[in-house]
């Protein structure tokens, strides 16, 4: 399908699959009702939206009514946050008023955390291991009697790292906390139950699956009190006002489809490729390293590190032949600074500006693989010649 290239981030974002084009066409076209209304083409637009949102809640575990669609992850991130917080009443007040969650969280987690801090929540980041991983035993140290909020990932966008969610799933619901996890990066490659993973309120995305982008849900079980951002037309049960993105809607659905058919299969294949993308890096590339926990780690994510090069100088030699990858995070990639989530993890800066995120994909073929790594090695060198680091 990716014709004279290689592209090798798919963490950032995935091209739609043909199979959900298709479905999406007769929304745009002859489908192409407003679902709030009462006529004819606003029941089929309805119909359509409300099988979607079962297909996206039976993937889950969840019930229909708990699911809520929003434009984007970092949408439902800010509306999990904000709204758990300001539905538990004004900030400073006697009651709940602290909110935890982890410091490689994306960075519209980290940001909406800082918000809530600005308007006099307590917030507490929980560190992580040399391998990003959160340890439940400090999620259960950091609770307190007024904490509201737990997020932690279920696994990290940039080096891959899945995270315990189970546990800490079990410790905040003993403890009576909500339980929020961005999925975004999970969904449709692992296998989700909210209700066995205690988890109260899910961030799913659709671009990261090969559905379209301008599409996300958000997961609020039953009962938990939220208050939307957003205030209009009442859509989406009161939660999320704005006009229904029908067409997006139906491709997240057929994407959820397309890859709970194949997720068994697939991240067999991906994780047979990543791994012979990881061995043949590892050996072939002096001072390279793996990010990322080695074994429970994303079936298409490998992370690296190279000592004495620039990681944006090595993204942009590899573009130049043919090769798509990145540094960190899509979002974040363009500050140029240290990923704080290789920070966290206890890198120095300057052996964090040396990061390489290669994730692959359901085009991704091992040719491409082999490609990548009789192409790398050299550009590392000529990189490490030139450096100013060594």
């Amino acid at each position: 399908m990716i014709k004279n290239k290689i592209y090798l981030d798919y963490a950032a974002t995935t091209p739609l699959d043909p199979r959900v084009v298709k479905a999406m066409l007769p929304y745009f076209t002859e489908k192409f009702g407003n679902s709030a209304s009462f006529h004819s083409f606003g029941a089929e637009a309805k119909a359509a939206v409300d099988k979607s949102r079962k297909v996206i809640a039976d993937a889950m575990k969840a019930n229909s009514k708990e699911i809520y669609f929003t434009s984007s992850a970092t949408e439902s991130n800010n509306l999990a946050l904000k709204g758990i917080a300001q539905a538990s009443g004004r900030a400073g007040k006697s009651g709940k008023n602290h909110v935890i969650v982890s410091s490689v969280e994306h960075d519209c987690v980290l940001t909406s955390a800082a918000w809530l801090e600005q308007q006099g929540w307590q917030l507490t980041l929980l560190p992580v291991d040399k391998n990003g991983m959160v340890s439940p035993t400090d999620v259960a140290k950091a609770i307190r009697p007024d904490t509201l909020l737990v997020s932690v990932m279920h696994a990290n966008n940039e080096i891959g790292t899945i995270n315990p969610i189970g546990e800490i799933g079990k410790i905040c619901r003993e403890k009576g906390v909500y339980f929020h996890t961005d999925a975004a990066q999970t969904f449709g490659k692992l296998p989700i139950d909210v209700n066995r993973l205690n988890i109260d309120l899910l961030t799913v995305s659709a671009h990261k699956m090969y559905g379209p982008k301008g599409i996300a849900a958000l997961y609020v079980r039953s009962g938990v009190k939220i208050k939307p951002l957003l205030h209009g037309g009442g859509h989406e049960n009161g939660l999320r006002s704005s006009t229904v993105n029908v067409p997006a809607i139906v491709g997240f659905a057929e994407a959820v489809k397309i890859c709970l058919r194949d997720m068994k299969s697939e991240r067999t294949r991906l994780q047979k490729l990543r791994d012979k993308l990881i061995i043949g890096v590892l050996k072939s590339i002096p001072d390279s390293y793996l990010n990322g926990h080695p074994t429970k780690r994303l079936p298409n994510n490998a992370n690296f590190r190279f000592s004495y090069i620039e990681g944006e100088a090595l993204i942009m030699m590899l573009d130049s032949m043919g090769i798509a990858a990145s540094t960190a995070s899509a979002c974040s990639s363009p500050k140029l600074q240290p990923s704080h989530v290789l920070l966290a993890c206890g890198l120095r800066p300057q052996d964090a500006h040396g990061s390489l995120r290669l994730s692959l994909g359901r085009w991704t073929t091992e040719k491409e693989i082999d490609e990548v790594l009789k192409i790398l090695p050299g550009v590392i060198k000529k990189l490490r010649d030139i450096s100013p680091f060594k």
